[in-house]
């Protein structure tokens, strides 16, 4: 029998997916509905249309993502519950979170997310240290570290989306308009691509390199926070007040995690095969499975990269008058793209594997990095909002 006809005959014998599902599975989802219900009938008359729309589609995928990827279900319950806990304590007033102690020191949104900054530079030392000693239970603290900053981190985003509406409605936004929080959110979205891999692949090593890049946000993070201020909520520039960001900005950021990860797994990929035999050779998941995760995360990125920046055209059409206006941010966007696409197409139809691509990836990150901030800081245009 060959290798195709096997999988087939395997996948024919698989119950159906609703077969697969446990209690738990079907008690998520009706969390999830409950909230979503609650939302629906709360804050309906806030909401237009798209956005009526935005909010059951992302029901229904946090429901499959949590059917397909397990730990989620855990992660969703926690930051819903922490970041109600957050809300109740507020009340209707903002001043609270300097007298109230858990909002002071553990749940208002800056509490939160300085607990994800530490917990995720001290998640990053421990997987280093569990690498240099091979040691299990240190690599087992430090994954339950990262989910901790995880978790932290997303009850940051959400409380400061609940902020943000206490200093005024018309101030209030969802927390991805700006440098601050996107960084935040690209913190979160590498290190859950991380932890979803970490868990396929039975292998706890590649955090050192995974959370290297994610310590290196957390620093510019606390930069911008303690130099500039950046964690102050601003009210919107005009431009940003659209449904479009809530779909644009997290496509965009799903691509950009998955091409930090693929870059941290080729620097991994490039010292192991310098010397297969050596210590991190032992260590390390096998060259050829690390070149397969190269490559699923960057089609990953590429695929919600390209959503991404339809979806940035359309919303320019509507704020500017035209899908596309050769705008630095554009342009940029638009050599990531060609970057990306020419890295799978070489994979695809040239047969490239290895170190040539694991190189590409790395460049591709700095690429990738110039177009997120080097743009930003360097250029102006349309999206001169986001700079520094």
């Amino acid at each position: 029998m060959s290798v195709t006809q096997e999988y087939l005959a395997q996948a024919l014998n698989q119950p159906a997916w609703y077969q697969r599902l446990g209690a738990y599975d079907w008690l998520f989802g009706l969390f999830v509905l409950i909230g979503v219900g609650y939302a629906y009938s709360d804050f309906r008359h806030l909401m237009d249309a798209y956005e009526v729309g935005i909010l059951f589609a992302s029901g229904a995928g946090l429901i499959a993502f949590g059917w397909f990827w397990k730990p989620m279900r855990g992660l969703t319950i926690a930051v819903a519950l922490l970041s109600l806990a957050a809300i109740g304590l507020y009340g209707d007033e903002l001043a609270r979170g300097e007298q109230n102690f858990f909002l002071k020191f553990l749940i208002s949104s800056q509490s939160a997310i300085m607990w994800m900054s530490a917990l995720y530079v001290l998640a990053t030392l421990t997987y280093w240290f569990a690498l240099a000693i091979r040691s299990d239970f240190a690599g087992r603290t430090a994954t339950a570290m990262t989910w901790c900053a995880t978790t932290m981190g997303w009850v940051g985003l959400m409380v400061r989306w609940r902020e943000s509406y206490l200093i005024s409605h018309d101030v209030g936004h969802i927390p991805v308009s700006n440098l601050y929080e996107v960084f935040i959110l690209f913190a979160l979205i590498t290190a859950m691509l991380y932890l979803h891999y970490e868990r396929r692949y039975a292998n706890r090593n590649l955090g050192a390199f995974v959370l290297t890049v994610v310590s290196a946000a957390v620093a510019f993070l606390l930069w911008y926070t303690f130099d500039r201020g950046a964690h102050e909520i601003q009210p919107l520039v005009p431009a940003l007040q659209s449904y479009w960001m809530k779909i644009h900005v997290p496509a965009n950021f799903v691509g950009y995690g998955a091409f930090a990860l693929a870059a941290m797994i080729g620097v991994a990929y490039l010292l192991v095969e310098r010397r297969p035999e050596g210590f991190l050779g032992r260590a390390m998941p096998t060259l050829t499975q690390m070149d397969d995760l190269m490559y699923k995360s960057i089609a990953l990125g590429f695929a919600f990269f390209t959503i991404a920046t339809v979806l940035g055209a359309m919303w320019a059409a509507e704020a500017w008058g035209g899908y596309w206006s050769w705008d630095p941010k554009e342009t940029w966007a638009l050599i990531v793209w060609l970057n990306y696409a020419a890295w799978l197409h070489l994979r695809l139809t040239k047969g490239w594997r290895g170190k040539p691509l694991a190189w590409w990836a790395i460049v591709g990150l700095f690429v990738t990095l110039f177009a997120f901030v080097g743009v930003n800081m360097f250029l102006s245009g349309l999206h001169s909002y986001g700079t520094l």
